[in-house]
């Protein structure tokens, strides 16, 4: 792994992302785990490891995004998450558009131009309806592991909308149709169209402009893709690796510091 030039480090609600990228910016090694109560140590524990692997980080700089990058000491500098995304999609597309970005506890719509620069954004980062924490929850209280619910919202037709838009309420209407009977599976479609609903909201206040690219964990489950291309008739595009977008984005921002000869500390 002598090849890593940058690194970028996403530390987010719900998991930690370190990527390293080499001297043209492809992603070459990275790490992914879920977020431990303990963040600063756990951030130390993938430096550690990191060391391992190059050596020293003396002379390789680093970039620390997300909701947790101020922990991150070691960081050479800190950059927003929306920017990061942008730039870790922009990268692996090579073109503009509209970026969905879901995470565990905040979802974003981000405007990115032909150039990669981005134009224009909305986020939701006050209520957990709308992003991952949404489906966590219900899948707990319904006992559906969390990588099974959208293959299981998409072996139904039938689905029953879940007119609440607040995730305690939420999880309260969905007690009541538990106990009513309602399948399973169609709980979790209602669920998962009250998500999307949500999101596509968010989507036309900033405008759709295709395609439509989407990061963030929760976009690999796959009825998140589906149903966001019934409700908004555009055909979305996912990264290789979705999760990683903004730890990607800050590796490429910390090469730009090893590229044009910045202090290193």
């Amino acid at each position: 792994m002598s090849g890593i030039k940058a690194l970028g480090i996403d530390v987010g609600s719900t998991t930690v992302k370190i990527v390293g990228v080499d001297t043209e910016g492809k992603m070459c090694w990275h790490i992914l785990e879920q977020a431990e109560p303990r963040v600063e140590d756990q951030v130390e524990r993938f430096l550690d490891h990191t060391r391992q692997v190059v050596g020293t980080l003396d002379r390789i700089p680093l970039v620390a995004t997300g909701y947790g990058r101020g922990l991150v000491e070691q960081a050479t500098r800190s950059v927003t998450e929306i920017t990061c995304h942008a730039k870790g999609v922009y990268r692996e597309f090579g073109h503009g558009g509209t970026l969905v970005d879901i995470g565990g506890q905040d979802s974003k719509v981000i405007g990115i131009s032909p150039e990669g620069k981005v134009l224009d954004f909305v986020m939701n980062d006050k209520c957990a309806a709308g992003t991952g924490r949404f489906l966590e929850n219900t899948a707990s209280r319904l006992k559906v592991p969390l990588d099974r619910m959208g293959d299981e919202a998409l072996s139904v037709v039938e689905e029953v909308p879940i007119s609440s838009t607040c995730t305690v309420f939420a999880e309260s209407e969905v007690i009541s149709l538990i106990a009513h009977g309602v399948p399973v599976a169609s709980i979790l479609r209602g669920l998962h169209r009250s998500l999307i609903k949500r999101t596509v909201a968010m989507i036309r206040t900033v405008g759709i402009v295709p395609p439509l690219m989407l990061s963030g964990g929760v976009v690999l489950n796959p009825a998140i893709c589906r149903l966001l291309e019934e409700e908004t008739g555009e055909k979305v595009v996912l990264p290789r690796y979705p999760q990683l977008m903004g730890a990607h984005g800050a590796a490429l921002f910390a090469l730009e510091i090893l590229n044009d000869g910045s202090q290193v500390s």
